[in-house]
């Protein structure tokens, strides 16, 4: 088990990483002109650019410590856990509506959960039943309540079950990257949180020269200047807030979580989206909404507390191995 200072820094990280992710939301809101395409592959270019910049004076000491290996997973888990991930969600999103698709990735922290009771020295799975129940009731409120709203496009069943199929794909690839991810931040204690992250950026934005060509020479629907700056002040503020600095919160709270606690983590990335979307409207939550919210909330702190430390774990914590 974690100790409780750890646990708290861990989940302060968590906290923080879910409110720079949650601003990822509102882009899509700011620039409907725009094709989800184009704005992924600008969003990861300018990932990519920014932490090349940043990793420059560190260089020499981390080519030391990163070797064909680790570039190599960092490729793959920047293509699962940024590329085809969005890829997957975008196309749930086009063929089943946003309503569905949300509620399909709103399970990833039940996802990461689950996927995490099985690593070494994690909370039975049995004691975190009810924070996963908690969760799932959130997450289905706020999809009754987007379902039960006016303007729902009618959609075939054919579309609509291709595209749970790629909300489903969506939600495989992240819950696989979170796993992947932890256990490689646990292998390299020697590259901090931040590093991998500014190292992820550069193998996300390598990949993401792949995106930029389709997604800015098929798509030719002409712009206003003033829309190409709002364009790409907006993917820069999404590149470095949420990418470089909240992936960075993310690894580090990787590194200070186990995994059951860990996934809980990403319904702050839920509630903060929600937050935000109220601001931008300018409105209440409904009387489901608010239910799913604290719904959320009782989640994470159940989950919290199933991970308290009692005083007979201390004993162990000296020989027993982190859990990645």
């Amino acid at each position: 088990m974690k100790t409780d200072r750890t646990i708290l820094a861990g989940i302060g990280c968590g906290v923080m990483a879910g409110a720079f992710w949650g601003v990822v939301f509102l882009g899509p809101r700011v620039l409907q002109a725009f094709s989800p395409l184009q704005l992924a592959a600008s969003r990861y270019l300018l990932y990519g650019l920014v932490s090349g910049a940043l990793i420059l004076p560190r260089w020499r000491v981390l080519k030391a410590q990163v070797g064909r290996g680790e570039w190599l997973a960092l490729l793959r888990l920047s293509l699962l856990g940024n590329i085809v991930y969005y890829i997957f969600l975008a196309s749930a999103v086009h063929l089943a509506g946003v309503a569905a698709t949300s509620l399909v990735i709103g399970l990833l922290p039940m996802a990461v959960t689950l996927v995490g009771s099985r690593e070494q020295g994690a909370v039975p799975l049995r004691a975190l039943i009810l924070p996963l129940l908690l969760g799932v009731a959130g997450v289905s409120l706020i999809g009754v309540d987007l379902m039960g709203r006016p303007g729902v496009s009618d959609i075939s069943i054919a579309e609509r079950l291709l595209g749970l199929a790629c909300a489903g794909g969506a939600l495989a690839c992240w819950t696989i990257y979170a796993v992947l991810n932890s256990r490689w931040l646990a292998r390299l204690p020697a590259v901090s949180a931040h590093d991998w992250s500014l190292l992820t950026g550069v193998a996300t934005g390598a990949l993401a020269l792949l995106l930029a060509v389709p997604a800015f020479l098929w798509h030719t629907t002409p712009h206003a200047v003033g829309d190409w700056a709002l364009f790409w002040g907006v993917s820069a503020g999404v590149a470095i807030g949420a990418s470089v600095v909240g992936n960075a919160l993310w690894n580090r709270a990787s590194r200070l979580l186990p995994l059951t606690l860990t996934g809980q983590m990403i319904l702050f990335e839920t509630l903060f989206a929600l937050l935000y979307g109220f601001l931008w409207d300018a409105r209440w939550p409904t009387v489901l909404e608010g239910l799913a919210i604290l719904a959320l909330i009782a989640s994470v702190g159940l989950c919290v507390g199933r991970h308290h430390r009692r005083p007979e774990d201390a004993a162990p914590e000296a020989v027993a191995p982190e859990a990645a």
